[in-house]
């Protein structure tokens, strides 16, 4: 299976919706312009910041049809998958081979708290319903309540032929370093799931970045990934420096208002997220990310 494509910064597209919180498909397709004339790598559908939480099946599937149209082959489309049951994650995985979708990303049951084994089950169902396609696991505690293990994670990348690869939003870089080394004798991608972290996953041997604040400022995360790749380890750093203040700044706002606020003040025009969030309202959060944006430039 060619993986060589698996790599660089991926953005978990925002999702722009109109008053009926039905996806607004022009403001989508100028999205997926937008990230990959910033220099993205990839995009990522129904990512957590792209609300997947929210969003009902069918408007999944057109959006992930807008996205795979827009995007015609100029980088590569993953899609996200969330649900909590393995039938309806196999459903949703072969939607997304049939529409095309380059590979899919899934995320650990959410609520429950499974065994090591029902977790091993529940990833490798979702890889052998469609084992043509590139699957990554997708590790975020901080959502789930729990982590994947190093162990698990080595078993699935070990006996699972298309579990390829996975993201980490631990933010833990021994966890994430401990991902790299069990699985460094595999063509096993993975990915910093922290933007605050890129740098540091890059130099422990991650092979890029899945990065919401690509959403609104592509231009400042390729860099960190552009400059590091080409040896410029120092510029790599410097602009990592830049980002940090800005991203940093977005956890003030409620989850995951912050990517569509700092989009808008760029003038981006992506609207508001899905009840029952609300767009930041002027105040400490707002001003706090605002100036950051400012001081670097960006607005």
């Amino acid at each position: 299976m060619n993986t060589d494509f698996i790599k660089g910064i991926v953005v978990p597209i925002l999702t722009p919706i109109d008053e009926n919180e039905l996806v607004d498909e022009k403001k989508l397709r100028d999205q997926v312009d937008y990230v990959i004339e910033g220099g993205v790598e990839g995009i990522l559908a129904f990512g957590s910041n792209g609300e997947f939480y929210m969003v009902d099946d069918d408007e999944m599937e057109r959006a992930l049809e807008i996205i795979i149209s827009q995007s015609n082959g100029r980088v590569p489309v993953y899609f996200g998958i969330g649900a909590i049951k393995t039938r309806k994650c196999i459903r949703l995985a072969k939607m997304a081979e049939e529409k095309g979708a380059d590979g899919i990303s899934v995320l650990q049951p959410m609520f429950l708290k499974p065994t090591e084994d029902e977790l091993y089950t529940h990833f490798e169902s979702i890889a052998k319903s469609v084992p043509e396609l590139p699957m990554l696991l997708y590790n975020n505690p901080g959502r789930t309540g729990y982590t994947m293990s190093g162990a698990l994670v080595e078993k699935l990348a070990r006996n699972v032929e298309n579990i390829v690869g996975m993201k980490d939003s631990s933010g833990d870089m021994t966890q994430t370093s401990e991902f790299i080394r069990r699985t460094s004798d595999l063509d096993f991608k993975v990915f910093g799931g922290k933007d605050t972290l890129l740098f540091a996953s890059l130099c422990h041997g991650a092979v890029g970045g899945v990065c919401t604040t690509a959403n609104f400022m592509p231009e400042l995360i390729t860099s960190i990934y552009d400059n590091y790749v080409a040896g410029d380890v120092e510029g790599a750093l410097k602009q990592q420096y830049v980002l940090n203040p800005i991203r940093l700044s977005m956890d003030k706002a409620s989850f995951p208002v912050a990517t569509k606020d700092m989009a808008n003040m760029r003038g981006r025009e992506v609207g508001v997220p899905y009840l029952p969030n609300k767009a930041t309202p002027e105040g400490a959060a707002f001003d706090g990310m605002y100036n950051n944006m400012k001081q670097a430039g960006l607005v």
